[in-house]
Protein backbone atom coordinates (compact mmCIF):
# COMPACT_ATOMS: atom_id res chain seq x y z
CA UNK A 1 0.00 0.00 0.00
CA UNK A 2 1.31 3.62 -0.80
CA UNK A 3 1.90 5.87 2.07
CA UNK A 4 -0.78 8.57 3.04
CA UNK A 5 -1.81 11.28 4.83
CA UNK A 6 -2.17 10.95 8.73
CA UNK A 7 -5.71 12.84 7.61
CA UNK A 8 -8.00 10.10 7.21
CA UNK A 9 -6.24 7.40 9.63
CA UNK A 10 -7.15 10.30 12.36
CA UNK A 11 -10.27 11.04 11.68
CA UNK A 12 -11.74 7.48 11.91
CA UNK A 13 -10.08 7.07 15.42
CA UNK A 14 -11.68 9.99 16.49
CA UNK A 15 -15.14 9.10 14.79
CA UNK A 16 -14.32 5.29 16.73
CA UNK A 17 -12.70 6.10 19.78
CA UNK A 18 -8.95 4.91 19.49
CA UNK A 19 -5.50 6.02 18.80
CA UNK A 20 -2.89 5.69 15.82
CA UNK A 21 0.32 5.60 17.81
CA UNK A 22 3.12 7.88 16.08
CA UNK A 23 6.84 5.65 16.88
CA UNK A 24 9.50 7.18 16.21
CA UNK A 25 11.96 5.63 13.56
CA UNK A 26 15.75 6.10 14.34
CA UNK A 27 17.62 3.52 12.45
CA UNK A 28 17.20 0.57 9.63
CA UNK A 29 15.89 -1.41 12.73
CA UNK A 30 13.70 0.64 14.10
CA UNK A 31 11.68 0.72 10.91
CA UNK A 32 11.65 -2.83 10.24
CA UNK A 33 10.20 -3.41 13.56
CA UNK A 34 7.14 -1.27 13.45
CA UNK A 35 6.23 -2.13 10.04
CA UNK A 36 6.21 -5.30 10.80
CA UNK A 37 4.58 -4.53 13.89
CA UNK A 38 1.52 -2.64 12.71
CA UNK A 39 1.00 -5.36 9.15
CA UNK A 40 1.24 -7.89 12.39
CA UNK A 41 -2.03 -6.09 14.32
CA UNK A 42 -3.65 -4.88 11.01
CA UNK A 43 -3.51 -1.69 12.44
CA UNK A 44 -2.50 1.86 10.57
CA UNK A 45 0.80 3.94 11.63
CA UNK A 46 2.54 6.81 11.93
CA UNK A 47 6.50 6.46 11.27
CA UNK A 48 7.98 9.96 13.39
CA UNK A 49 11.05 11.59 12.05
CA UNK A 50 12.73 14.38 13.97
CA UNK A 51 15.19 16.36 12.20
CA UNK A 52 18.01 14.90 14.37
CA UNK A 53 17.14 11.42 13.05
CA UNK A 54 16.49 12.34 9.66
CA UNK A 55 20.52 13.98 9.73
CA UNK A 56 21.56 10.32 11.73
CA UNK A 57 20.03 7.73 8.46
CA UNK A 58 21.20 10.05 6.09
CA UNK A 59 18.54 12.57 4.86
CA UNK A 60 14.61 13.10 4.20
CA UNK A 61 15.03 11.32 1.04
CA UNK A 62 17.04 8.70 2.00
CA UNK A 63 14.36 7.85 4.91
CA UNK A 64 11.46 8.23 2.68
CA UNK A 65 13.03 5.54 0.42
CA UNK A 66 13.41 3.46 2.73
CA UNK A 67 10.33 3.21 4.08
CA UNK A 68 9.07 2.81 0.43
CA UNK A 69 11.19 0.20 0.42
CA UNK A 70 10.46 -1.96 3.23
CA UNK A 71 6.65 -1.46 2.51
CA UNK A 72 6.82 -2.96 -0.59
CA UNK A 73 9.46 -5.60 0.59
CA UNK A 74 7.43 -6.72 3.51
CA UNK A 75 4.05 -6.34 1.52
CA UNK A 76 2.20 -3.99 3.96
CA UNK A 77 -1.08 -3.64 3.37
CA UNK A 78 -2.33 -1.08 6.54
CA UNK A 79 -2.04 2.61 6.02
CA UNK A 80 1.32 3.94 6.66
CA UNK A 81 1.87 7.82 7.28
CA UNK A 82 5.89 9.06 7.34
CA UNK A 83 5.83 12.19 9.46
CA UNK A 84 8.10 14.83 10.19
CA UNK A 85 8.12 15.13 13.80
CA UNK A 86 8.90 18.86 15.57
CA UNK A 87 9.51 20.17 12.02
CA UNK A 88 11.66 23.56 13.16
CA UNK A 89 11.14 25.81 10.28
CA UNK A 90 8.84 26.28 7.17
CA UNK A 91 12.33 25.15 4.82
CA UNK A 92 12.47 22.08 7.05
CA UNK A 93 8.61 20.88 6.55
CA UNK A 94 9.20 21.82 2.92
CA UNK A 95 12.05 19.70 2.50
CA UNK A 96 10.13 16.93 4.01
CA UNK A 97 7.64 17.28 1.72
CA UNK A 98 9.23 17.45 -1.08
CA UNK A 99 11.66 14.53 -0.16
CA UNK A 100 8.06 12.18 0.34
CA UNK A 101 6.57 12.26 3.48
CA UNK A 102 2.72 12.13 3.84
CA UNK A 103 2.78 14.40 7.33
CA UNK A 104 4.56 16.77 8.86
CA UNK A 105 4.31 18.74 12.35
CA UNK A 106 5.74 22.63 12.39
CA UNK A 107 6.48 23.58 15.61
CA UNK A 108 5.88 26.57 16.37
CA UNK A 109 5.33 26.63 19.82
CA UNK A 110 8.38 28.89 21.31
CA UNK A 111 6.76 31.57 19.04
CA UNK A 112 3.91 34.18 20.39
CA UNK A 113 0.63 32.79 19.16
CA UNK A 114 0.25 35.21 16.27
CA UNK A 115 3.84 33.89 14.99
CA UNK A 116 2.46 30.80 15.37
CA UNK A 117 -0.41 31.02 13.70
CA UNK A 118 1.45 32.71 10.74
CA UNK A 119 4.17 30.00 10.55
CA UNK A 120 1.73 26.95 10.76
CA UNK A 121 -0.66 28.68 8.11
CA UNK A 122 2.12 29.10 5.46
CA UNK A 123 2.95 25.84 6.47
CA UNK A 124 -0.71 24.21 5.80
CA UNK A 125 -0.53 25.92 2.38
CA UNK A 126 2.08 24.25 1.26
CA UNK A 127 1.52 20.91 2.45
CA UNK A 128 -2.55 20.94 1.59
CA UNK A 129 -1.30 21.37 -2.19
CA UNK A 130 0.78 18.45 -1.80
CA UNK A 131 -1.79 16.45 -0.30
CA UNK A 132 0.51 16.34 3.12
CA UNK A 133 -0.98 16.46 6.09
CA UNK A 134 -0.50 19.06 9.31
CA UNK A 135 -0.13 18.76 12.68
CA UNK A 136 0.50 21.87 14.97
CA UNK A 137 1.70 22.63 18.78
CA UNK A 138 0.64 25.41 21.32
CA UNK A 139 2.09 25.60 25.07
CA UNK A 140 5.60 24.05 25.18
CA UNK A 141 5.46 20.23 26.00
CA UNK A 142 8.66 19.39 28.54
CA UNK A 143 11.26 17.41 28.45
CA UNK A 144 13.81 16.01 26.44
CA UNK A 145 13.34 14.25 22.73
CA UNK A 146 16.27 14.81 19.54
CA UNK A 147 17.05 18.12 19.10
CA UNK A 148 14.14 19.30 21.64
CA UNK A 149 14.79 20.21 24.87
CA UNK A 150 12.12 22.16 26.80
CA UNK A 151 12.71 22.60 30.93
CA UNK A 152 9.87 21.51 32.97
CA UNK A 153 9.50 25.08 34.32
CA UNK A 154 9.30 26.18 30.87
CA UNK A 155 6.06 24.06 30.06
CA UNK A 156 2.82 25.85 29.82
CA UNK A 157 -0.44 24.53 29.88
CA UNK A 158 -2.35 25.29 26.19
CA UNK A 159 -5.24 27.99 26.49
CA UNK A 160 -8.10 26.87 24.93
CA UNK A 161 -9.47 30.01 23.18
CA UNK A 162 -6.32 29.95 21.63
CA UNK A 163 -5.84 27.06 20.70
CA UNK A 164 -9.44 27.46 18.76
CA UNK A 165 -8.20 30.34 17.15
CA UNK A 166 -4.79 28.56 15.87
CA UNK A 167 -6.62 25.37 14.64
CA UNK A 168 -9.34 28.05 12.83
CA UNK A 169 -6.99 30.44 11.51
CA UNK A 170 -4.45 27.81 10.23
CA UNK A 171 -6.67 24.46 9.10
CA UNK A 172 -4.69 22.51 10.73
CA UNK A 173 -5.68 18.58 10.49
CA UNK A 174 -4.96 17.55 14.02
CA UNK A 175 -3.15 19.52 16.66
CA UNK A 176 -0.77 18.89 20.16
CA UNK A 177 -1.83 20.84 22.94
CA UNK A 178 0.46 20.79 25.41
CA UNK A 179 -1.58 19.50 28.49
CA UNK A 180 0.65 17.92 30.94
CA UNK A 181 2.77 15.67 29.23
CA UNK A 182 6.42 15.35 28.64
CA UNK A 183 9.16 13.97 26.38
CA UNK A 184 11.41 11.32 27.65
CA UNK A 185 10.82 9.46 30.80
CA UNK A 186 8.32 11.41 33.67
CA UNK A 187 9.51 12.23 36.86
CA UNK A 188 6.98 11.30 39.04
CA UNK A 189 3.39 10.85 38.05
CA UNK A 190 1.76 12.33 34.59
CA UNK A 191 -0.24 14.95 35.58
CA UNK A 192 -2.50 15.17 32.80
CA UNK A 193 -4.81 18.58 31.93
CA UNK A 194 -8.23 16.81 31.33
CA UNK A 195 -10.57 19.29 32.15
CA UNK A 196 -8.65 21.32 29.52
CA UNK A 197 -8.61 18.70 26.77
CA UNK A 198 -12.01 18.39 26.82
CA UNK A 199 -12.65 22.04 26.30
CA UNK A 200 -10.22 21.76 23.32
CA UNK A 201 -11.45 18.71 21.84
CA UNK A 202 -15.54 20.73 22.04
CA UNK A 203 -13.61 24.17 20.93
CA UNK A 204 -11.41 22.45 18.24
CA UNK A 205 -13.20 19.66 16.91
CA UNK A 206 -10.05 17.82 15.40
CA UNK A 207 -8.02 14.95 16.02
CA UNK A 208 -5.99 15.64 18.93
CA UNK A 209 -2.44 14.66 19.83
CA UNK A 210 -0.52 13.46 22.80
CA UNK A 211 3.14 14.05 22.80
CA UNK A 212 5.04 12.12 25.28
CA UNK A 213 2.86 8.85 25.35
CA UNK A 214 5.61 6.92 27.23
CA UNK A 215 4.92 6.15 30.99
CA UNK A 216 1.65 6.82 30.54
CA UNK A 217 -0.86 4.79 32.54
CA UNK A 218 -3.71 2.92 30.63
CA UNK A 219 -6.78 4.52 32.25
CA UNK A 220 -4.80 7.60 31.42
CA UNK A 221 -4.93 6.99 27.98
CA UNK A 222 -8.25 5.73 27.54
CA UNK A 223 -9.47 8.84 29.00
CA UNK A 224 -7.38 11.03 27.00
CA UNK A 225 -8.99 8.99 23.69
CA UNK A 226 -12.39 9.58 24.93
CA UNK A 227 -11.55 13.15 25.23
CA UNK A 228 -10.71 13.62 21.07
CA UNK A 229 -6.79 12.38 21.22
CA UNK A 230 -6.17 10.09 18.00
CA UNK A 231 -2.52 10.52 17.67
CA UNK A 232 -0.23 9.39 20.74
CA UNK A 233 3.48 9.85 20.03
CA UNK A 234 5.81 6.68 21.68
CA UNK A 235 9.87 7.18 21.48
CA UNK A 236 11.27 6.53 24.32
CA UNK A 237 9.78 3.15 25.58
CA UNK A 238 11.25 1.74 22.50
CA UNK A 239 14.61 2.94 22.56
CA UNK A 240 14.44 1.91 26.38
CA UNK A 241 13.59 -1.88 24.92
CA UNK A 242 16.41 -1.87 22.24
CA UNK A 243 18.98 -0.77 24.93
CA UNK A 244 18.07 -3.64 27.13
CA UNK A 245 17.55 -6.28 24.51
CA UNK A 246 21.31 -5.42 23.19
CA UNK A 247 22.41 -5.59 26.95
CA UNK A 248 21.00 -8.71 27.42
CA UNK A 249 22.24 -10.35 24.32
CA UNK A 250 25.82 -8.89 24.41
CA UNK A 251 25.57 -10.71 28.31
CA UNK A 252 25.10 -13.80 27.47
CA UNK A 253 26.52 -13.50 24.26
CA UNK A 254 29.94 -11.49 25.04
CA UNK A 255 31.34 -13.75 21.84
CA UNK A 256 29.16 -12.54 19.34
CA UNK A 257 30.08 -9.58 17.86
CA UNK A 258 28.16 -9.68 14.19
CA UNK A 259 25.73 -6.50 14.88
CA UNK A 260 23.00 -8.65 13.26
CA UNK A 261 22.37 -10.68 16.07
CA UNK A 262 22.39 -7.81 18.30
CA UNK A 263 19.95 -5.68 16.08
CA UNK A 264 18.16 -8.20 15.90
CA UNK A 265 17.04 -8.71 19.56
CA UNK A 266 16.56 -5.31 19.45
CA UNK A 267 14.67 -5.32 16.25
CA UNK A 268 12.03 -8.02 18.22
CA UNK A 269 12.06 -6.10 21.38
CA UNK A 270 10.63 -2.90 19.44
CA UNK A 271 8.52 -4.87 17.76
CA UNK A 272 6.63 -6.23 20.83
CA UNK A 273 6.45 -3.14 22.55
CA UNK A 274 4.58 -1.28 19.45
CA UNK A 275 2.07 -4.39 19.29
CA UNK A 276 1.81 -3.97 22.57
CA UNK A 277 0.81 -0.28 22.59
CA UNK A 278 -0.94 -0.94 19.17
CA UNK A 279 -3.39 -3.10 21.50
CA UNK A 280 -3.51 -0.52 24.52
CA UNK A 281 -4.61 2.53 21.93
CA UNK A 282 -6.86 0.33 20.26
CA UNK A 283 -5.97 0.73 17.01
CA UNK A 284 -5.31 -2.80 16.37
CA UNK A 285 -7.54 -4.83 13.42
CA UNK A 286 -8.63 -1.20 12.29
CA UNK A 287 -6.83 -1.36 9.36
Amino acid sequence: MPLVSMKEMLEKGKAEGYAVGQFNINNLEFTQAILKAAQEEKSPVILGVSEGAARYMGGFKLVASMVKELIEEYKVTVPVAIHLDHGSSYQKCAEAIHAGFTSVMIDGSHFPLEENIALTKKVVELAHFHGVSVEAELGRIGGQEDDLVVDDAEAAYAIPSECDQLVRETGVDCFAPALGSVHGPYKGEPNLGFDRMKEVNELTGVPLVLHGGTGIPTHDIQKAISLGTAKINVNTENQIASFNAVKEFIAANPDKYDPRKYLTAARDAIQETVQGKMREFGSSNKA
